[in-house]
């Protein structure tokens, strides 16, 4: 008698959490997973995955509006941005940017989403009130990191491939000053007062450059692990936590003396990192452990792993 055949099984899916953004109100932590083309929507109070977002071919950097109602999402394959209504956790919009878009930072009043185009070395200036494209500016070669600082006037851009940070003034969109800060500059965070820019730089020997805002000059550089990816700062101002990607660990670096105070062991290849408005807690998106650590800055300990599960059906 034949045996009946099975059915195959179904293929697993790549998990790759990647960046991430916390909402304005600390509720909630979105996560970029550019192999599962998705976006994971963590409850902050429970510290479990409330939805997961189909978000788009490869979606890689997001940030989210100062009103939490939107975030905006680079989706790198695709060469566009998405827009994403958090209240109903759906992508409302898809805006074309330029080649293969990395990360995104929004202006504190909330009317300009700009985000850097790894490929086409440029950063597109969207305007969050129609959607639209609205100007391209060339910076260095491969962009990735970019951030606005706090009074809205200019914004940092990282240029992988160049060694140094564009500085984009935002009244006019054009560059007003290129600062060399090393090989590799790769992520970008500027502190809650605006006097200093901290820049990853993604070598083996990894460091952070100190910018002083005011002079447009490196001040120090702060040795940290191994290939640094990304950045974030507390809003106090005190901290600045970086992921090591090679050394699966966050170094936390003391801001009024530029010295690493800490380090704390997270999940393998941390990329992603955001601090909570309270100051509370850092999320870690660890890309080869498909989870988020989520760390205890009264401790500097991990006091929780949230597994990333699969996206929905395509």
């Amino acid at each position: 008698m034949a045996l009946a055949s099975l059915p195959a099984p179904a293929p697993a899916v790549l998990r790759v959490p990647f960046l991430i953004a916390i909402t304005p109100d600390g509720t909630r932590a979105y996560v970029t997973d550019y192999y599962s083309h998705s976006i994971a929507v963590i409850d902050i109070a429970t510290n479990t995955v409330a939805a997961i977002v189909a978000g788009g071919d490869k979606p890689y950097g997001i940030a989210i509006t100062p009103d939490g109602e939107r975030a905006y999402v680079a989706d790198h394959e695709a060469n566009a941005v998405l827009v994403l209504d958090t209240k109903s956790n759906t992508i409302i919009a898809s805006i074309g940017a330029g080649e293969q878009p990395y990360g995104v930072a929004i202006t504190p009043d909330g009317k300009r989403a700009y985000v850097s185009n790894e490929a086409s070395d440029s950063v597109s200036v969207i305007d969050t009130q129609t959607n639209l494209l609205i100007a391209c500016i060339d910076v260095g070669s491969e962009p990735y990191g970019i951030a606005i600082t706090p009074d809205g006037t200019q914004a940092y851009v990282a240029n992988q491939e160049s060694d140094f940070v564009s500085v984009i003034d935002t009244a006019t969109n054009t560059v007003v000053a290129s600062i060399d800060v090393g090989d590799e500059a790769h992520w970008v965070a500027i502190t809650p007062d605006g006097s200093h820019a901290y820049v990853t730089r993604f070598v083996a020997v990894g460091s952070v450059e100190v910018i002083d805002i005011a002079t447009s000059t490196v001040v120090t550089s702060v040795p940290v692990e191994v290939r640094p990816w990304s950045v974030a700062i507390t809003s106090d101002g005190a901290s600045a936590y970086v992921t090591n990607r090679d050394s699966y660990s966050v170094s936390i670096i003391d801001t009024a003396t530029n010295t690493v105070r800490g380090r704390v062991r997270v999940g393998g290849f941390p990329i992603g990192v955001a601090v909570t408005p309270d100051d509370s807690r850092v999320y870690v998106a660890n890309s080869l452990s498909a989870s988020v650590s989520v760390i205890e800055t009264a401790t500097a300990t991990v006091i929780a792993t949230i597994n990333i599960p699969g996206p929905p059906p395509r």
